[in-house]
């Protein structure tokens, strides 16, 4: 059953208590441990994104070459000295590092996805609703994006607009998330194409229609709020895939500019001092694995949750 904005509702059993869509996942989600474990490492994740320079030992760019060259010329291990992750060959203080790279990392989970979003929606919409010919032009220029190497694709952008003023905001990093995000846009598109394809021909959508309601609001409050499930899903499952591409655009030089701390660039300057100090690569390589891991429980506890066919049997 439809609420008055087209929503549907599953309607409550007989001596059962009444509960949302939402109020129903919600539970669902925080019976998940792995998932609510999830979850909080993105929370603290996002804390750093937001407070990181603040609880930062040190400036993330700030060298101490005299403790460097004090011991020996080396980078200074963890627990040594007033360092408490180390330092590495320059003399930059680690953890402030770390923390200035997962505020790159969390911020291409942010701009990623809005451009995912910005591209990927209003196309999926459009070839569901419209249909024909729409339906088939939209469909063939998304074939050919997917068939686009992704990682060409991205070093072309970041060399082509690398001098202007797009390519040298935020030390460079601005131009690689938006195109990291230009090349991501193929499944959502896909899936919001797809959703609304099933809900288009729904009763309460026939009805908005006969009473006049335009196009543009039957999509925007009828069939979109109808498919959230499933594209919050897909947005939550799809930034792993986005840092991990950052960090590897990162490795190969591409994006973050020195002196920001990148965890690919991080893993680039520790491994001439892989065997001596292994913490210059581990740390880093720690980060990238926990934050993709964390946003992966949290996509499948979400899945679970918001899949209506689990409903009764949890």
């Amino acid at each position: 059953m439809a609420n008055r904005t087209g929503v549907l509702e599953q309607p409550a059993a007989a001596g059962a208590r009444a509960t949302s869509l939402w109020g129903d996942a919600w539970r669902r989600l925080v019976r998940n441990r792995l998932a609510v474990v999830g979850g909080v490492i993105v929370l603290i994740l996002f804390f750093f994104l937001f407070f990181g320079p603040i609880i930062a030992p040190y400036p993330f760019q700030e060298q101490h070459l005299q403790e460097v060259l004090a011991n020996g010329n080396r980078p200074i291990g963890p627990f040594q000295g007033q360092y408490l992750l180390g330092t590495d060959n320059l003399g930059r203080d680690l953890l402030s590092r770390l923390l200035d790279g997962a505020q790159i990392s969390m911020t291409v989970a942010l701009v990623v996805q809005a451009v995912v979003l910005l591209i990927g929606l209003p196309i999926g919409a459009a070839a569901a609703w419209y249909g024909g010919r729409v339906d088939s032009i939209l469909m063939r220029f998304t074939d050919v994006m997917y068939a686009f190497p992704d990682l060409l694709f991205i070093i072309l952008l970041s060399v082509t607009f690398r001098e202007t003023a797009l390519g040298t905001a935020l030390n460079g990093v601005l131009l690689v998330f938006i195109a990291i995000g230009i090349v991501s846009w193929v499944g959502m598109a896909r899936l919001v194409r797809g959703q609304l394809l099933s809900l288009k021909e729904t009763e309460f959508v026939e009805a908005a229609r006969a009473i006049g309601v335009s196009d543009f609001k039957i999509i925007t409050r009828h069939l979109l709020p109808n498919a959230m499930g499933p594209m919050i899903v897909a947005v939550t499952l799809g930034i792993p895939g986005a840092i991990l591409a950052e960090a590897t655009l990162a490795y190969l030089g591409i994006g973050a500019q020195p002196p920001r701390a990148s965890w690919g660039k991080l893993i680039v300057d520790g491994q001439q001092y892989l065997r001596s100090e292994p913490h210059m690569v581990i740390l880093p390589a720690v980060f990238i694995g926990m934050a993709l891991l964390s946003f992966t429980f949290l996509g499948d506890g979400l899945r679970d949750a918001l899949d209506p066919k689990l409903k009764g049997k949890q």
